[in-house]
């Protein structure tokens, strides 16, 4: 199931962003693989939030879950 395969991964993303005083949520994955996130704590206020999220999270959710097309923030 796509959104098991993709949260499984977001639990891969989560040692470096609670290691910045940040964290992830997995709110969503659509048929078509957009997947949405809500970045909270040093994450959800911080100006990089945008370069981090298409940068870092979707570009390695891509890679590890093909059927990945696009990440959102919620």
């Amino acid at each position: 199931m796509l959104f098991e395969e993709v949260k499984s991964a977001i639990e891969n993303v989560r040692p470096s962003l609670k290691a910045d005083g940040g964290d992830i949520e997995l709110v969503s994955v659509s048929d078509n693989g957009v997947v949405k996130v809500r970045l909270t704590g040093a994450c959800g206020s911080c100006p990089y939030s945008i370069m981090t999220l298409k940068q870092g999270i979707e570009a390695y959710l891509k890679k590890v879950v093909p059927q990945v097309k696009e990440v959102q923030q919620d």
